[in-house]
């Protein structure tokens, strides 16, 4: 394969879709192992749904998943513009010709004329009206009209449109990289407008003028624009381009957690995940409507990890995978036909694992800032330390507040079923002789901690998984968390003492 070039292709129409993300990275994945260009072009051809802020946030999204433009808005290339809205000029220049060549007709029709068809039509049992072979025949459009009618109209001003004239009963057949041969019967399909009466083009003709033009080789998109692709198809032959058409990928759709439908915004709010890659604003208000994948605390990483498994796997029981290794092992072929279930349970797997891969001393890094704004300040080689026996328990960075409080302050509170089923005169017993050892160290080590404890035990005719738990609740005020012993070398004797007398004082003893 020759080196492709490929466009991620968006609308600035407001928040970008985790789909749409997906979409983004195989294109990605694909131009980066076959050291080919990725693209990002802006078709915003729609003005009428045309959001401010919204291309930016797309730039802002792209850079945040570490996706890296070849060609764009920003970025330059020598296809540009990047902006569909400046390339106006052009599309006009290849529906003409279609409607010269008798593939494409102006249609005066009004929008009452188009509802009236569709009643017409809905009348005579047509569950699904459409402008197409048959029902042009009825409309006013310039294979109906005289062509003296037709320059009339068209000089008077008339609003009109340029319709795709597709032929009334032909199949069209090409080879989708996913889902192989693709068979389609024209009779099936309307005559898609190319051309608005506002002079703008349609998605339809921009979309293939454009790829052709920015000689994209491969068109990786979702499963959603597979019904456009014959349109797509017969453009590029009636335009003379059908030896330079970009192989067709329609990827799966991301599913629901349950399987029942495509994921949408209203299914993250309602079930409390994300759907978007990062927070949006509404640019007038400017209050945020979608909680986004960087504000929760995933790691791009981790994110495009994630998003990567939603329909395409790598043939082998891996799971973990850097940027690199994502670049490596991708392949088209290795992308299912069948819809890809969104679980965020499995999103926030793989932030923690990434969280288990990092260094100590990376992960102490990100938690100083979060530390200090809460009035701690510890020295690096000790918060390292914590850092590396709490990162296993934690999914995002906020977590280590949770799973390590009490390396930084004593506890205040003292977990209330822990205290009821384990805080007894062993463990008081067992804490008394533990801290009257305690006293004659200046400092102790995690394998002295715990020898201390089995002497003390061993004396007292007790065993280990009798008092555990209401020794640790008297050090950290909680039943479960990093090993122990670690925590009471890195609190010191003194302060170990001071909170086990603060436990005696504050917990009652068990009748």
């Amino acid at each position: 394969m020759s080196a492709p070039r490929v466009r991620f292709a968006p609308s600035p129409t407001g928040p970008l879709h985790i789909g749409g993300v997906r979409t983004a990275l195989y294109n990605y994945l694909l131009a980066r192992k076959m050291g080919g260009t990725f693209i990002l072009r802006i078709e915003d051809t729609d003005q009428t749904r045309f959001v401010p802020g919204a291309e930016e946030y797309i730039i802002e999204t792209l850079k945040w998943c570490g996706l890296e433009l070849d060609e764009g808005p920003g970025v330059g290339g020598d296809y540009g513009p990047y902006r569909q809205s400046e390339r106006k000029g052009m599309y006009r220049e290849y529906a003409e010709r279609l409607v010269a060549e008798d593939k494409a007709y102006y249609a005066f029709d009004t929008p009452a004329d188009l509802e009236e068809m569709r009643e017409r039509m809905g009348k005579q049992g047509n569950a699904a009206p459409k402008y197409d072979a048959v029902t042009r025949q009825y409309m006013k459009n310039s294979l109906v009209l005289s062509a003296d009618e037709v320059k009339t109209r068209l000089d008077a001003g008339e609003d009109y449109v340029i319709r795709l004239k597709m032929p009334r009963n032909e199949e069209v057949r090409f080879e989708d990289a996913i889902r192989g041969w693709v068979q389609f019967n024209t009779k099936e399909l309307d005559d898609k407008v190319l051309l608005k009466s506002d002079g703008m083009p349609t998605y339809h003709l921009a979309n293939v003028v454009d790829d052709h033009l920015m000689k994209i080789t491969h068109v990786i998109r979702g499963e959603e624009w597979l019904p456009s692709a014959p349109t797509h198809v017969m453009l590029y032959k009636y335009l003379g381009w059908e030896a330079t058409m970009p192989t067709f990928a329609h990827l799966p759709l991301i599913l629901r957690p349950d399987g029942k439908g495509k994921l949408s915004k209203r299914d993250g709010d309602k079930m409390g995940f994300p759907v978007f890659p990062l927070d949006w604003k509404e640019a007038e208000s400017g209050t945020v409507t979608a909680s986004g994948f960087r504000e929760r605390g995933f790691f791009p990483g981790a994110f495009l990890n994630m998003l990567a498994f939603l329909g395409w796997n790598p043939g082998t029981e891996q799971e973990i995978f850097s940027k690199t290794e994502l670049i490596e092992a991708f392949t088209l072929e290795r992308i299912g036909k069948s819809g890809a279930r969104f679980d965020f349970e499995k999103a926030k797997w793989f932030n923690q694992q990434y969280y288990r891969l990092k260094g100590n001393e990376e992960l102490a890094s990100l938690i100083q800032p979060k530390l200090e704004e809460r009035g701690f300040i510890t020295d690096a080689e000790r918060l390292t330390t914590i850092a590396g026996l709490i990162k296993d328990r934690i999914t995002f960075l906020e977590d280590y507040w949770q799973e390590g409080h009490y390396f930084f302050e004593a506890p205040t509170t003292y977990d209330d079923q822990v205290a009821a089923k384990r805080w007894n005169a062993d463990v008081i017993h067992t804490l008394d002789a533990y801290a009257a050892i305690l006293e004659q160290k200046q400092e102790v080590s995690a394998t002295e901690a715990k020898e201390i404890l089995q002497a003390v035990l061993e004396q007292l005719g007790l065993g280990m998984g009798k008092v555990m738990q209401g020794v640790r609740l008297a050090i950290t005020g909680v039943g479960a968390g990093a090993d122990l012993m670690e925590i009471i070398s890195i609190l010191g004797p003194k302060e170990v003492i001071s909170r086990i007398h603060k436990a005696k004082d504050t917990l009652k003893q068990e009748a």
